[in-house]
């Protein structure tokens, strides 16, 4: 089979397409067929050394698959081979055959594409933790969301809406502002792009505040981090809940009178080690987001593709912050 792996820390143009032994299914896993992986921010930093694992070398980055059961390893019940099925992987999905686990595997309905369902777990499953078990969000509230109209963004725009908050979105360019209008808020903001000195910080926060109101946002979502985290919490409510996703723009170093003054929390989100620690409530969480999916309240917006060829593009597109909605490598 082929595979595109890490074989040095390095960017995009590291990645080596090469050829390697199929894998077998073992007790509890399946062999799957890889039609479609989503990329995602975290396959820009495993690459380079910079996530939180740190797989040995050589490794295919790729965290979440969509494809074909072809064979069952023992022990394993309720899989047949020819079954469609999203699955986890935390890495490895860029190959052209994977083994994934059985017992966290999940069933692709009939009438989505693999696309869509490669696109659809990490965003939307760190997205419903975050807004409901960190951020505690409720109808009527107010949500902003930064860097909206990325992957987990738009989940959170898309959830946020189906759980009666008033969205307010904030992006860099009138095109993301477009996706994010549909996906269901109820105002967009265009904020330059950063670094901003003492003024621009100023004015940034000011725009926010204009945009959410004079009480402020019960709920900030932001997965951009950098200099855009210490104007959207000026612009908390009175014990609002700043959720910290991620930091394709760096690791902000936020002022705690803030904090003390808005008497707010500050919240991590690690989607990750949730679902490990509490695999019921994601269980939960999971089966929520189908039902939202079927009623078509939620849809994974793909908004291009690669071959596994090129994917290390995909990663590259991701790097550079011009993702609108989620990325997708399409192996046939």
């Amino acid at each position: 089979m082929k595979a595109l792996l890490s074989v040095t820390p390095g960017g995009p143009e590291t990645l080596q397409l090469t050829e390697l032994p199929a894998p077998q299914a073992g007790a509890g896993q399946l062999l799957v067929r890889v039609k479609a992986c989503a990329i995602n921010y975290p396959d820009v930093l495993i690459i380079e050394d910079k996530y939180q694992f740190k797989p040995n070398r050589p490794f295919a980055p790729g965290g979440e698959v969509a494809g074909i059961v072809e064979s069952i390893g023992e022990g394993v019940s309720g899989w047949s081979e020819g079954d469609r099925l999203i699955a986890m992987l935390g890495h490895g999905g860029l190959a052209e055959q994977v083994v994934v686990s059985a017992a966290t595997a999940l069933r692709l309905p009939p009438e989505r594409s693999f696309e869509e369902g490669s696109a659809l777990i990490l965003t939307y499953a760190t997205s419903i933790h975050a807004l409901l078990d960190r951020g505690h969000l409720k109808a009527g509230q107010t949500l902003l969301v930064l860097g909206a109209a990325g992957g987990v963004g738009l989940a959170a725009v898309e959830l946020g809406v189906a759980f009666g908050a008033r969205v307010i979105g904030a992006v860099s360019s009138e095109e993301k502002a477009a996706a994010v209008r549909t996906a269901g808020a109820a105002d967009v903001i265009v904020y330059p792009r950063g670094p901003f000195d003492k003024d621009g910080s100023k004015a940034l926060s000011q725009q926010i505040k204009d945009a959410v109101g004079a009480a402020g946002a019960d709920v900030i979502y932001d997965p951009v981090g950098g200099d855009y985290a210490e104007p959207a919490l000026r612009a908390i409510a009175w014990e609002g809940r700043y959720l910290v996703v991620g930091f394709p723009a760096g690791i902000p170093k936020l002022p705690l009178n803030l904090t003390l003054l808005k008497s707010c929390d500050v919240c991590g989100v690690f989607w990750g080690a949730f679902a490990a620690r509490d695999p019921q409530a994601n269980a939960a969480h999971i089966e929520t987001l189908f039902r939202l999916w079927d009623e078509g309240r939620i849809a994974p917006k793909v908004s291009r593709t690669w071959p596994l060829a090129e994917a290390g593009d995909a990663i590259a597109h991701m790097a550079a912050r011009q993702a609108v909605g989620k990325l997708v490598v399409t192996i046939d």
